[in-house]
């Protein structure tokens, strides 16, 4: 008995041994196209035997078009050996990423300005590819009424699937594809009871920001007769293409680079991509992969910068050919106030527009003192005691579970009305929700005053009073206290994010599947929603890029990107001058929370110069980063690019609209007696009417000096090129850490100034 125990044991053991050896992941595998053997006939089959050579594996996806090679479930051994192979130049894990989740075109000058643009049908027009969620094709924001035929040069096409018929499509909606095999092979068969297998939008997610880059004008648009105006994109005669890549339990990196392959194969001029991972190294990361052929191609990828801040070293997305996107508030806002049974009153915001709460105060409790648990003050699922809350407006804690939850937490407990209170993290940042019951939010400082009010006072009531739609809002923009900030913690010689843009209570375009809180309990059903992320606002600038490529369809993606970086702002226009402000500290933001600032789309349409940059640019910078030929190759679908052995790479060299000046701390101290120099190099290119430019250079940290060289460019004709050096001397080494900022300005004296941000760092 104790010999057959003893066999079973081990059999057991060698049973997860082998379990273990043959547990499966995704894997990307990059293929140097050139090496394709001659007894292949294409590259399909090579990849099919080269996966057959290793694993019984079937083929997930094939790419051909911003990557060249496959993705297939493989053991740690099967992509050790695949590794290994002829022809194999990465194979790259894969990575799970998640979505960064009317007023917009007035705030944006746009409103009047369509004779800055050209109409659709002219040699202009733009397809702007968004890979995301899906569409609802029924939303008005598709009509394609006044649209000419769709362009000749377009290869895509409608994908039929659940409840999806081809015929979706239209002259706006042109184009309607899904890209699941990464997802099921990772979670299993979806629940086709909680989403469509087809590029239908169960989320919502997707249609809000297909719409806001490049929606149709939708007269008497509004959630709830909130925000209520005219809705429409920012491109709003380009045409859209949706390549469904997310899925409720996330966007697979496989998924998102087959999205991407076909979104160029198609004939997409500009990608739009409001998800995220985290940084990483670029030849790991298929996005900024997938970026890079697109680039080649001459495709503009924005991306959102994340949602993570106010933290330093937030960012996603970093990449020197994505521009990469942060968000801002816009000048509308929803008020809603908290009067106290003291009479006084504070001001927060609110979307709730169902039954009022009674004139007269009613009870109210901080959820904290109405739990028995230590996450009571969160409002978490069922921490909140009834018989403390029923009837009673609950103060609630910001963090952790979604503010919209919070509220039906309150709700399903009895609670009359919800408060909820930002905390440190938030600051006074204010986002507002539609939620389903009497609620405001509002900021830290209110918060902190209303719960020491309900802990000073032996019977503490209040009410809360929902005002509607107020606009000119001033001080506008603020940096959204979520806004993923720099340093770029990949390349600290690069600034990023790049620009910033409306990301905060932005309204769009929603699905019919989900309420406008997305919560299953939420039966309500919108043609608009307002949300808040830099989700929201990198389709600002996917759509703008729209723009900027239909009125200069020559620019590269660099040039329409410095366009947009030169020409904006980071001191207020209206309202009061001075720097714009961060949400989370009410304080001075600075060019790691905004970049080169808040986009002008008006001004960037006549920036006068450009920092351009081609693929060869981009190679130099990664041979600067001591890239190995299989890294580039692998970025650059296999091309053989080779760094020069007798040729020196700086990262300062590259053609950047932003400068990032990285000094190390001598010995890890401050104090070093010795100064430090460290010398960029650009090159201008005029876009615009001969001219002089004369420079302006500072920076607001002492012991720094700028020197650039020359001072003064002339410029005759449109496509000249000039370049100029910039100097940053530290006369002294500064503890690590340390941080300064400063602008770089080239003016004509008149209509244009080419400005970039500079960001001194020690580390």
């Amino acid at each position: 008995m104790t010999m057959r125990l003893l066999l079973l044991l081990v059999l057991a053991v060698a049973a997860v041994a082998v379990a273990e050896t043959e547990r499966r992941a995704t894997y990307i595998v990059h293929m140097a196209k050139s090496a394709m053997p001659a007894e292949y006939a294409d590259h399909g089959e090579w990849y099919g035997a080269s996966l057959r050579s290793v694993s019984a594996a079937k083929m997930l996806y094939a790419y051909d078009t911003v990557a060249h090679g496959f993705s297939a479930r493989l053991t740690e051994q099967e992509a050790s050996e695949m590794a290994a192979a002829d022809g194999v130049l990465a194979v790259n894990p894969e990575t799970r990423y998640e979505l960064h989740t009317t007023r917009t075109p007035e705030f944006l000058g746009l409103a009047g300005s369509e004779n800055l643009f050209p109409q659709s049908g002219t040699a202009g027009d733009v397809v702007v590819g968004v890979l995301d969620t899906g569409v609802w094709p029924e939303s008005k924001s598709y009509n394609d009424a006044g649209l000419a035929e769709v362009p000749s040069s377009w290869k895509g096409t409608c994908m039929a699937g659940t409840a999806f018929n081809s015929s979706a499509c239209n002259r706006k909606l042109i184009g309607a594809r899904f890209f699941n095999r990464g997802y099921e092979a990772a979670m299993g068969p979806m629940d086709t009871s909680r989403e469509s297998r087809s590029p239908r939008d169960d989320d919502g997610h997707g249609t809000h920001t297909s719409s806001t880059a490049a929606g149709s004008a939708v007269a008497g648009a509004n959630l709830f007769g909130f925000a209520s105006g005219t809705a429409r994109g920012m491109a709003p005669r380009a045409r859209v293409a949706v390549y469904k890549v997310c899925w409720l339990g996330g966007c697979f990196s496989s998924d998102i680079l087959a999205g991407m392959d076909a979104a160029v194969a198609d004939g997409c001029g500009v990608l739009s991509l409001s998800l995220g991972g985290g940084s990483s190294d670029y030849a790991r990361d298929s996005v900024a992969i997938g970026a890079f052929s697109a680039m080649e191609q001459n495709v503009l990828v924005s991306c959102s910068a994340g949602n993570a801040g106010p933290g330093s070293s937030t960012l996603s997305n970093v990449a020197p050919w994505i521009t990469t996107v942060g968000a801002g508030t816009l000048d509308r806002d929803f008020p809603a106030y908290v009067v106290l049974g003291d009479g006084r009153n504070y001001t927060g915001v609110s979307l709730y527009a169902g039954k009022a709460l009674p004139t007269t105060p009613i009870p109210i409790v901080y959820a904290g003192n109405a739990s028995n648990s230590t996450s009571g003050n969160l409002c978490m699922p069922r921490t909140l005691s009834p018989e403390k809350v029923s009837g009673k407006i609950v103060v609630c804690d910001r963090g952790i579970n979604a503010r919209v939850q919070k509220g039906f937490v309150v709700r399903d407990a009895g609670g009359a009305g919800m408060v909820l209170a930002n905390t440190a993290a938030n600051g006074q940042e204010l986002v507002a929700d539609a939620h389903l019951l009497p609620a405001a939010g509002v900021g830290e400082k209110e918060g902190a005053l209303i719960k020491s009010y309900i802990a000073s006072d032996p019977k503490p009531t209040a009410t809360i009073v929902v005002a509607g739609t107020q606009v000119d809002v001033r001080p506008s923009p603020l940096v959204a206290a979520f806004s993923s900030r720099g340093p770029n913690m990949v390349t600290p010689e690069i600034l990023k994010p790049d620009i910033i843009a409306p990301g905060v209570n932005i309204l769009a375009a929603w699905t019919g599947k989900e309420g406008p809180t997305g919560l299953a309990a939420d039966t309500r059903r919108v043609s608009f929603n307002i949300i808040s992320g830099t989700s929201m606002s990198c389709p600002h600038v996917s759509g703008l890029a729209a723009l900027l490529r239909s009125a200069h369809p020559e620019w590269s993606p660099a040039a329409v990107r410095s366009a947009l970086m030169t020409t904006a702002y980071s001191t207020y226009t209206a309202g009061g001058a001075g720097p714009i402000l961060d949400a989370a500290t009410d304080r001075a933001a600075t060019p790691f929370d905004y970049g080169a600032g808040h986009v002008d789309p008006t001004r960037a349409v006549e920036p006068g110069l450009v920092y351009d940059l081609g693929t060869g640019d981009y190679v130099d910078f990664l041979c600067a980063l001591k890239y190995t030929p299989n890294m580039i190759a692998a970025l650059s679908r296999g091309k053989s690019y080779a760094c020069a052995a007798n040729k020196t790479y700086a990262v300062s060299d590259l053609n950047y609209p932003s400068f990032s000046v990285a000094y190390s701390t001598a010995n890890g101290e401050a104090g070093d007696s010795g100064s430090t120099t460290v010398t960029h190099t650009r090159t201008l290119t005029n876009v615009g009417a001969a001219g002089t430019y004369k420079v302006d250079a500072s920076v607001s940290m002492s012991g720094v000096t700028v020197d650039v060289k020359p001072t003064a460019l002339e410029f005759t004709a449109v496509g000249e090129k000039k370049s100029y050096t910039v100097s940053f001397t530290a006369a002294k080494s500064q503890p690590s850490g340390t941080v300064g900022f400063g602008r770089l300005v080239w003016s004509d004296g008149g209509k244009h100034s080419v400005a970039s941000p500079i960001a001194l760092t020690w580390t």
